[in-house]
């Protein structure tokens, strides 16, 4: 139990590390958008740019984070904590030489096959759109690469337990946009600023990781970097990323879908649905990847027999699922009920206008629907990924893509004309159909886990206290927003309604219940 304590209030102090690396990040992020859409708002440009960066991050996503971090860190972190250092290294470096080699052959065919994925991912995209996102495609690939890189160096920070380097580092490549964007922004033309703007993008993937790979040679005794596939833990690393990055393609190939479905819809769509993922992601990653990354660590360190680990696991994860809840609640009503407002005093500017901010928020309000269940899902993989288990959240990911996209067909396509509406909302049924999916995911994960290791639920009673806050909360934002609607400069009018939002929110849902999941010297 005492070691339960110890490793809790570390867990809790490393969540607010990589929240505190992840907000830095996004901020920068937001800034990024904020300028883009300055300069290029919902215009073919925009779409060709957005559609182009979705298909080298295949690539990143498929390698990078979520699959090392399922497969590679249980496994590192493991020699970790047992002090066998050399063997850590010998892993270490076997697995960047299997990516290397990996995304070096994967960058080079991309490159060549880039108008057949167009043709697949973005078929509406025609004539002088299409040769621009093929241009764009080719040149954001190899940047694609060296962020595979960097998310090795992120699996290593992160099993020593440095997280707050491995997720402020993409500050330096969203700022390499900002640079690019600021400097040629008013010189050239939406397409060749594009490709500038690419261009920058593949040189900051190259600081984002040389960043990193000075103290990650620090940590790492004993590095080797060669094909060691006959180590035992180094197989262990490769049975365990096969299914993982099935799973992840499957949840990427979602991604895609989406992608695809939106460049059939009117002009525009393609970026309304980034700009909106945009904002929508800065609550998964600020909750439920922090406290996710921190927990992983922790929970694949479990040791003792078979009811110990299971007793741990479920102590770790109903505090991780408290805590995901406590932020991720408000955001949701915050999506739904003011979503105008936090796209507005994000992207209000230049050529994007006050139309695209509603636009946006229709996209937010059906994100808003699965926030929730989307968090919480990580933190579920994340224990099954410590008992080794890679297979079932491959399982129920393959489920949820094969609903979403059939749902997301239904209501991004026909739905919209049966209703009467403009087709462009299609786009909002992209992303409310994604939730309905996402819960049908959380759920069978968190069946399967109750199966494993016995229930583990923050309780009911706890959801329905914040639930029923966030909707006071909200009411108050409402009544706030009618009082200054169009008055206010949108920057203004967001800070005179989401801060007593955030404040009601805080004093209904218990202080004490903040205070107790922050880090206290001393702890």
């Amino acid at each position: 139990m005492a070691r339960a304590v110890v490793t809790q209030k570390r867990s809790r102090g490393s969540a607010v590390l990589v929240a505190a690396g992840i907000l830095l990040s996004r901020i920068a992020g937001l800034v990024r958008d904020r300028v883009f859409a300055h300069y290029f708002g919902n215009s073919d440009a925009a779409d060709a740019f957005r559609a182009a960066l979705r298909i080298p991050n295949f690539l990143q996503n498929l390698f990078g984070e979520g699959v090392l971090s399922a497969s590679f860190i249980p496994v590192y972190a493991g020699l970790v904590a047992r002090n066998d250092r050399e063997q850590a290294g010998r892993v270490a470096g076997a697995v960047f030489a299997i990516l290397g080699l990996l995304t070096s052959l994967l960058v080079a065919l991309g490159v060549l096959a880039t108008p057949l994925l167009i043709d697949v991912i973005a078929p509406g995209f025609h004539g002088d759109k299409r040769e621009l996102t093929i241009s764009l495609v080719r040149i954001l690939f190899p940047g694609a690469g060296l962020l595979v890189l960097s998310a090795w160096c992120l699996g290593i920070l992160n099993s020593h337990r440095r997280f707050f380097l491995s997720y402020s580092v993409p500050v330096l490549w969203n700022v390499a946009m900002i640079a690019a964007l600021a400097g040629f922004g008013s010189r050239q033309s939406q397409e060749k600023l594009a490709l500038t703007v690419a261009l920058a993008s593949v040189a900051g993937s190259a600081l984002q990781f040389f960043a990193q790979l000075p103290v990650v040679l620090q940590l790492v005794e004993g590095l080797r970097v060669q094909l060691a596939t006959q180590l035992e833990s180094v197989r262990t690393v490769m049975r365990n990323f096969g299914p993982v990055f099935v799973s992840r393609g499957v949840v990427q190939l979602s991604a895609y879908i989406d992608s695809l479905l939106a460049s059939l819809l009117p002009t525009g769509a393609v970026s309304a649905l980034a700009y909106a993922q945009t904002i929508y992601l800065l609550p998964v990653s600020l909750f439920g990847m922090a406290v996710s990354a921190s927990e992983l660590p922790e929970m694949s360190s479990a040791t003792g027999s078979q009811e110990e680990v299971a007793e741990y696991l479920r102590t770790r994860l109903v505090s991780g699922l408290r805590r995901i809840a406590f932020f991720v609640i408000p955001s949701a009503a915050a999506f739904i009920a003011l979503g105008d407002v936090v796209a507005g005093a994000i992207y209000q500017s230049g050529k994007f206008g006050r139309a695209d901010a509603v636009w946006v928020w229709g996209i937010l309000a059906g994100s808003g629907v699965g926030l929730l269940a989307s968090t919480q899902g990580r933190l579920y993989s994340s224990a099954f990924y410590a008992l080794k288990d890679t297979r079932t959240p491959l399982a129920f990911a393959v489920l949820r893509v094969a609903l979403t996209t059939v749902l997301g067909y239904l209501c991004a396509i026909p739905l919209p004309p049966l209703l009467g509406i403009d087709p462009k909302w299609g786009v909002a049924g992209l992303t409310a159909s994604a939730g309905v999916s996402g819960w049908v995911e959380f759920l069978l994960l968190r069946r399967a886990l109750r199966k494993r290791i016995g229930a583990a639920s923050a309780g009911a009673a706890y959801f329905a206290r914040l639930w029923g806050a966030a909707i006071i909360a909200a009411g108050a934002a409402w009544a706030i927003r009618s009082r200054f609607a169009g008055s206010l400069h949108p920057v203004l009018a967001a800070g005179a309604i989401l801060i007593p939002y955030t404040l009601v929110y805080f004093a209904l849902a218990g202080p004490k219940q903040l205070l107790a999941m922050l880090p206290k010297k001393g702890r």
